[in-house]
């Protein structure tokens, strides 16, 4: 019997690709969208989902669904989307956090509740087209999640939570191509998506306005309160710790005459705290919610290459494990803008270590 893999389609190039090049390698494929917002009329879709998510990606993905003679469905998952990540995304900068809503989704929907329909219909894996790869370490018998060949386009740092189950399920077709090769499979195939533009944005946030979003969908999550110095001093006031995040330059309202940023955020004393440059400067964390990928949590120091954001360049350091799913992590220099809520992954050459959330420091 032919092997049956579900794809996630999102109506972008990669996707398409990713379902392509199973159908190639003769597998029985089976195209999905997940509609995760109410039906839409057209240009409000597009204006509030941009180029993911929205009637024109389902329309493009069915478009490729059909070239490629494959079965293709629309799932609706509204509500578990609005519960697992829209409103874990307002909980989170309510809390003075930055979230990165891609890696639940990821864990949460595509791995999760994708993955437990697509056994339920017999289908044994779930493709995506995240730039990623997976193998099975022959001495350990370990899924191993490894860098994807384009490391431009890599994106690990969103799918470090999956567990082995997770891993063992998942298909990452183009994570052994360079995006130019991706493009230009789907050009040969005649494919709609393959000259379509890359979505930088949450998918849910319209023009990348997080704040306008939180705005309208939770209004109490502004509490204005007071912008701090170092010191403590008050040098202004703020609408909300919702609206900034640390590292943040611009939009402060302060007249100083020097340049600041926003170095920590108090939910608790509902204060902005910024600083100079030299004062976003860390040089360790503590991650929960950690997630060992290669194996146990290790026995003692292990060196990594850290990375605490998407566009961040890994750099050295030392991840200590400690209780309950947590760990530090102490970085060789000093690294700019250590923001909690983002997620840190640890790599070792190619391999995911593990990853976790960045936890506010206790003190400071």
């Amino acid at each position: 019997m032919t092997e049956r893999i579900v794809v996630g389609m999102s109506g972008g190039v990669d996707s398409s690709v990713a379902a392509a090049l199973l159908v190639e390698q003769g597998y029985d494929v089976v195209g999905i969208t997940m509609r995760v917002e109410p039906r839409l009329a057209m240009a409000e879709s597009v204006k509030r989902f941009g180029n993911c998510c929205g009637t024109e990606a389902v329309e493009d993905a069915r478009a490729v669904a059909r070239a490629l003679g494959i079965r293709y469905y629309l799932l609706s998952m509204e509500e578990e989307f609005n519960q697992k990540v829209i409103s874990s995304f307002i909980d989170e900068y309510a809390a003075g956090r930055t979230p990165v809503p891609c890696v639940a989704c990821n864990s949460n929907l595509k791995f999760g509740s994708l993955l437990g329909r697509a056994r339920a219909w017999d289908a044994a894996a779930v493709a995506t087209g995240h730039y990623a790869r997976v193998e099975r370490d022959p001495t350990t018998g370990r899924y191993l999640l490894l860098r994807a060949k384009d490391v431009r386009k890599d994106q690990t740092d969103f799918l470090w939570p999956l567990t082995q189950a997770q891993l063992g399920a998942a298909r990452f077709p183009v994570g052994e191509l360079t995006k130019d090769e991706v493009r230009e499979h789907a050009r040969r195939l005649g494919l709609v998506t393959a000259d379509k533009p890359e979505s930088q944005d949450i998918c849910f946030v319209p023009d990348d306005d997080y704040r306008g979003f939180l705005r309208r969908r939770a209004p109490e999550v502004f509490r204005p309160g007071a912008i701090v110095d170092q010191r403590g001093r008050v040098l202004g006031t703020h609408g909300g710790i919702a609206a900034y995040t640390v590292g943040q330059k611009r939009g402060l309202g302060l007249a100083t005459g020097r340049p600041l940023y926003v170095v920590d955020l108090d939910p608790e004393r509902n204060t902005v705290s910024v600083g100079e440059a030299p004062d976003l400067e860390r040089d360790r964390l503590v991650a929960t919610a950690v997630n060992f990928i290669a194996g146990e949590p290790p026995k003692a120091p292990l060196r990594v290459e850290a990375k605490i954001r998407h566009s961040h360049r890994p750099a050295a350091a030392t991840v200590r494990a400690l209780d309950g799913d947590r760990a530090e992590v102490i970085f060789d220099a000093p690294q700019r803008a250590v923001s909690p809520g983002q997620s840190v992954v640890f790599y070792s050459g190619d391999v995911v270590v593990g990853g976790g959330v960045i936890a506010r420091p206790a003190s400071r």
